[in-house]
């Protein structure tokens, strides 16, 4: 999945800690403080990320590794699929370094939570679906002058890392509209996703979906044919595709 990619660009040892030191200029400020590093960097899951992290900022308040702990908890609530903490961690990381990719990230995660979690008759629909809207497009602009966050990775991966922040982004906004059941915006979005990652099989299965809602029936087929002939497909998104395609097959011949 494109959030693992960030973060196994991020993290792995302090080796890793320390080319994105070089890169801004923070350094610990202690052995101990090279620990916790260490513990945060070598978690095995999230939840052992999750405590290393806290750790780190509860034992030293004045780390210049603030925004990167931060940035690992949002990822690790992200991936553990809890809404909430990724919001709250998520703005905590935007408020310690706004202008950086891993907070463009954190946007991203942000608004991708609200999408997730806001229903089509929610009183606040449009309130939670703008507020994501807005950091989506905050991480859009913040990605194209971001520096890397790491300064060991070659130009290929951080373009790489780049264009899919972008897609990721792109994805979230096709969410809210998908929600507000406007077709059009939602697919100029996620076609805007596979184009720019066209890696990620998931965002092919959302713009088929779209297509298929927007009754753009051989659009919708010709985009299951072609996640469905991408190489190592997972599982999973493979038998979606599956069913998503018979299901516009299926309409277009009761035309």
């Amino acid at each position: 999945m494109l959030k693992n990619l960030f973060l196994r660009l991020v993290t792995g040892s302090l080796a890793a800690a320390m080319l994105f030191a070089q890169a801004k200029q923070p350094q610990p400020k202690s052995q101990k403080e090279v620990d916790a590093l260490n513990a945060m960097f070598q978690a095995a899951d999230n939840d052992s990320r999750i405590k290393a992290a806290n750790n780190l900022l509860q034992k030293f308040a004045d780390t210049d590794f603030k925004g990167l702990a931060l940035y690992m908890i949002t990822n690790s609530y992200n991936e553990k699929n809890d809404a909430t903490n990724t919001i709250v961690f998520g703005e905590r990381t935007v408020e310690a370094d706004g202008a950086s990719a891993l907070a463009a990230h954190a946007r991203i995660m942000i608004a991708t939570a609200l999408a997730k979690t806001t229903k089509e008759f929610d009183f606040d629909k449009e309130e939670k679906l703008g507020r994501a809207d807005k950091l989506a497009k905050e991480a859009v602009e913040v990605i194209k002058t971001a520096p890397k966050f790491n300064p060991g990775l070659t130009d290929e991966q951080w373009t790489q890392a780049k264009n899919g922040y972008t897609a990721e982004a792109h994805v979230a906004m096709g969410m809210t509209a998908t929600i507000r059941k406007n077709w059009k915006d939602a697919i100029d979005h996620y076609t805007t996703a596979t184009t720019t990652d066209p890696s990620n099989g998931a965002t092919f299965v959302r713009l088929g979906a779209a297509q298929v809602s927007a009754n753009k029936l051989d659009d919708a087929i010709a985009t299951f044919d072609k996640v469905l002939a991408q190489p190592g497909l997972d599982p999973a998104i493979a038998t979606y595709a599956k069913s998503e395609k018979e299901r516009a097959v299926k309409a277009k011949g009761a035309k």
